[in-house]
């Protein structure tokens, strides 16, 4: 046991401030799970996404659930739940037995120390063990919650204040945080089968702020969050883990006095990470909608949220459906099916120009698409010896990573810059001398993760 207490979701770390997901889907999309109200009451529902129409089923135990109660489905359709019982965090799994809603206890984690926060990880890979991160003062502990052999099981420990959370393999062996320490905050990923070694997985600037908010195991794409091309402002960036190409921050990702936050990639495009569909999750003035974007186009659309969307929550199929779910009056269980605009071929030589965008168009709401940004800043990584270094782990080598691959990319090419008048000020495309575009990188094989350096996993 050791001293922690919840986490309050509904806040980023990195002080977005975006609402918490509606749902929580498990890692292969089969399951979903979410507090249902009753009136003024809560209780557990376990929604099923994987046959020919979703269907709910309510988990309701004696008494209602506390709103900051937490629920993740498990991959054999059980249900965690994590509770706040008497300055403890007790976790236990709900399953349908009948009419009524079976329990089984797993233990709990004393957290007598107010200062302190937990809260469940987001569903590991293969869906048969769950975790939660525990805050404190001075260090953060991973905990084996469920599929554990004797209760809830402390598994890792760094120093520094964690957020986040990102599974980098389909073997759910390697998890990335965002670590806070000294006053910045980086991206570290831990090694769960290795004693919980941990190494520095991304730093742009050694003065900047640095998370990772997604990542694909079957591309390699990773989506971040960084404020080296705008100090003090958090911006949306992507790369490649393994590739030799900078981070990039396409214009296209900011949208004034909205905040943007992406929520799922699409799967199964192994060599081509520039081709992935990114779904973000808009909150503006006028309310929340979806945005698609890909690397490759530059640009990104808005599509409208179906009525009752569970906001922020959604999956890919590997053909480019995003598949959202949703909750209404009239159908209590829902999946909206949306198949974004087809992915644009790649400006050449040939091909003709694409059409002058309308300035007064330059943010658009739900149903339309951005204007063509023009070239994206870059950032390349800093820090160690070089800025490829690899990072070490404490006291030992890089941990070897799992299963997955990276694709190295030469990167979509220079677009012609339009006028933007409601944009920011354009930012420069590096932060060096060294040419703006760099070359491709020699090898056309995709990088498998267990070959990639964690000190490289995206580097200049």
């Amino acid at each position: 046991m050791t001293a922690c207490a919840i986490e309050p979701s509904a806040e980023h770390e990195d002080g977005e401030g975006a609402a918490p997901a509606g749902c929580a889907l498990s890692a292969d999309g089969r399951y979903g799970a979410r507090l249902a109200s009753a009136g003024d009451a809560w209780f557990p529902e376990r929604w099923t996404l994987d046959g020919p129409e979703p269907y709910a089923v309510p988990l309701p135990r004696n008494q209602p659930e506390e709103p900051g109660t937490e629920v993740q489905p498990m991959g054999d359709g059980r249900v965690l739940i994590h509770r706040r019982v008497a300055g403890r965090h007790a976790f236990s799994l709900l399953y349908p037995t009948g009419p009524g809603t079976g329990e089984l206890p797993l233990g709990a984690v004393e957290c007598p120390d107010d200062g302190a926060r937990l809260r469940l990880l987001p569903p590991a890979p293969g869906g048969e063990k769950a975790y939660a991160l525990a805050v404190g003062p001075r260090s953060t502990s991973v905990w084996l919650v469920a599929g554990g052999a004797f209760g809830p099981e402390r598994v890792a420990e760094l120093p520094g204040r964690g957020s986040g959370g990102v599974w980098l393999d389909r073997a759910g062996r390697l998890l990335a945080l965002d670590r806070e320490t000294g006053g910045r905050t980086k991206a570290v990923v831990v090694d769960l089968e290795r004693g919980g070694a941990w190494s520095p997985l991304l730093q742009i600037a050694a003065d900047s702020d640095d998370r990772l908010l997604l990542a694909d195991q079957d591309s390699g794409l990773l989506i971040v969050r960084s404020d080296a091309p705008s100090p003090g402002q958090g911006r949306l960036g992507w790369g490649v883990l393994g590739s030799t190409l900078p981070v990039r921050f396409p214009q296209c990702l900011r949208l004034r006095d909205c905040s943007v936050t992406p929520f799922a990639i699409q799967p199964g495009q192994v060599l081509t990470p520039e081709s992935c569909a990114v779904a973000l999750r808009i909150d503006g003035p006028a309310g929340s909608w979806v945005g698609v974007w890909r690397p490759a186009e530059r640009r990104m659309h808005h599509l409208p949220a179906p009525e009752g969307w569970l906001t922020g929550t959604g999956l890919w199929t590997a053909d480019g459906v995003l598949r959202l779910p949703y909750a209404t009056e009239a159908v209590p269980c829902g999946v909206a099916r949306v198949r974004p605009p087809a992915p644009e071929l790649p400006e050449t030589a040939t091909a003709p120009p694409p059409p002058e965008p309308n300035p007064a168009t330059s943010h658009p709401g739900p149903g339309s698409s951005a204007p063509h940004p023009g070239p994206e800043p870059t950032a390349p990584l800093a820090g160690g010896p070089g800025p490829t270094a690899p990072h070490p782990g404490p006291g030992s080598a890089a941990p070897h990573p799992g299963p997955g691959s990276a694709a190295p990319h030469p990167g979509p090419g220079p677009a012609t810059p339009h006028p933007d008048p409601g944009a920011a000020a354009p930012l420069p495309e590096r932060f060096d001398d060294r040419p703006a575009s760099p070359p491709a990188p020699a090898a056309t094989r995709p990088v498998p993760l267990r070959e990639a350096p964690l000190g490289r996993l995206v580097t200049n």
